[in-house]
């Protein structure tokens, strides 16, 4: 190394330069100084190698799983088959005994947008998995068999470690295509994804162009085959277009991917919970009404008091628009959302609330404005030892590109806010910690960039630090 000099009474100076070269501060936290290198957000041409269909005539293709009950022992398996239905029947068996068996209880769909006609959508549910097991399971038959694998959740429990992904706002652009890679690399090794809402972005094509909601589903196969994918409606994902005659809004996304939402007593699948581990996820609709006496609110207001804290210690609520957001993109559009459900997410200790919409990363504080009303000019939120913290990952890599311009002065309430792409992951060691960290994706390689060590709301309610 070389030697350095500076001139006298320097040196706090240059040590102020230092730090403030690795953040900037402002009236609220850190506003990273990062800035990524752009290049067109554009999809990915149809002929792109992730996009490959399997060979062979009707190969089962788009193959996905999510979870299938509300407490981890069923699977719900996905495919889509492009030229006829083909074999219903998915053969699993459990690694432990090599036991064969069949499920036939699929549901065969298909749905017409415009001029598209989709393929034959398979949706099947197996049902008495053992807990945290490996099973191979098969899709198709004869030349076009396709084997793939899972491992299902272990039983639910207070202390039982468990480490979810978290990703929004995918698309299918280059920069997708580094955030899901830099995921599937990540060395915290993730079990299943909590998805914040918005897939395909097919909607961003003249006419909805259905077959990027096909592409879509080939290109996140590589992951969503083998992992749980836990989903949430974006506005992305609503597809009403009434000029070109599509008045049913979501129907793309109901038909391609299926969701346990009756296991939770729901009325719909655009909201539900399931329980995974030591954790309890409620998943919510921003595209859908939430005012009091609608399903949504109803469902919500008797979901709550249901959570049992000893069992599942991790309450986590995922929706798409964030209910707080520092940045000038859909700034304030989670608003009216807030005003209704806040002052239960901070009566019930919702430990942190996951959302994307925003193409960018924010961090909160723990904080709530329960008091405000629209007469008491008391606007400005305040430190709440029992309120969640408000995370925004909209930023997997679509077509829309980053949301770069922020509100300034950076708020109180902000603990870290970048805008980059990336994912993140939550890693929950037992009833009182789990360590939480967003990964940046930056020149090929995924980068550690904010970090926090949660502390149960329930169990350990006290102030976290970065």
């Amino acid at each position: 190394m070389g030697s350095h000099s500076f001139a006298p009474g320097s040196s706090a100076l240059a040590v102020l330069a230092c730090f403030l070269s690795v953040a900037v501060i402002c009236n609220g936290g850190t506003t990273s100084p990062f800035v990524r290198k752009i290049w067109p957000s554009v999809d990915m041409p149809f002929d792109s190698d992730v996009f490959a269909a399997p060979t062979g005539h009707n190969a089962p293709q788009q193959v996905h799983i999510t979870q299938g009950d509300h407490v981890g022992k069923g699977v719900i398996v996905s495919w889509v088959t492009p030229h006829e239905p083909g074999s219903n029947k998915v053969h699993y068996w459990s690694e432990k005994t090599g036991r064969k068996k069949h499920s036939e209880n699929t549901v065969v769909k298909t749905y017409k947008y415009y001029n598209y006609t989709s393929g034959y959508i398979h949706h099947c549910t197996i049902k008495d998995l053992e807990p945290d097991t490996k099973y191979h399971y098969v899709v198709g038959s004869g030349h076009v068999r396709r084997q793939f694998w899972f491992v299902t959740p272990p039983e639910v429990g207070p202390d039982v470690p468990y480490t979810f992904g978290l990703i929004g706002d995918l698309g299918q652009t280059l920069d997708s295509n580094v955030t899901l890679t830099h995921y599937q690399q990540n060395p915290y090794n993730p079990k299943s994804v909590l998805f914040v809402g918005d897939l395909s972005y097919a909607d961003d094509h003249p006419l909805h162009n259905n077959l990027r909601w096909d592409s879509w589903g080939r290109f996140v196969e590589r992951s969503v085959a083998y992992q749980h994918w836990i989903w949430v409606s974006g506005n992305h994902e609503i597809d009403y277009c009434p000029e070109i005659g599509e008045y049913t809004p979501f129907k793309p996304y109901l038909h391609r991917y299926e969701i346990p939402y009756r296991e939770s007593n729901s009325t719909s699948p655009l909201w539900y919970s399931i329980k995974r581990a030591s954790a309890y996820i409620i998943v919510l609709s921003s595209y859908s009404a939430y005012a009091i006496y609608t399903p949504q609110y109803v469902w919500l207001q008797e979901e709550l008091p249901k959570v049992n804290r000893s069992e599942t210690p991790w309450l986590i609520v995922l929706m798409h628009t964030p209910l707080y957001n520092s940045y000038n993109y859909h700034y304030m559009e989670g608003e009216s959302m807030r005003v209704v459900f806040e002052p239960w997410l901070v009566q019930y200790k919702v430990d942190v609330v996951f959302a994307g919409h925003v193409h960018a990363y924010e961090r909160s504080e723990r904080i709530s404005n329960v008091a405000y009303n629209i007469t008491n000019g008391l606007a400005t939120p305040v430190s709440d030892p029992n309120a969640p913290v408000y995370i925004t990952i909209g930023d997997g890599g679509n077509i829309e590109g980053l949301a770069k311009n922020m509100t300034e002065p950076q708020p109180e309430y902000s603990a870290f806010r970048e805008a980059s792409f990336g994912h993140a992951i939550f890693d929950i060691k037992n009833r009182t910690h789990a360590y939480y960290s967003w990964n940046r994706n930056n020149d090929g390689i995924a980068t550690e960039a904010d970090s926090l060590w949660f502390r149960n709301r329930y169990w350990d309610p006290v102030k976290e630090s970065s």
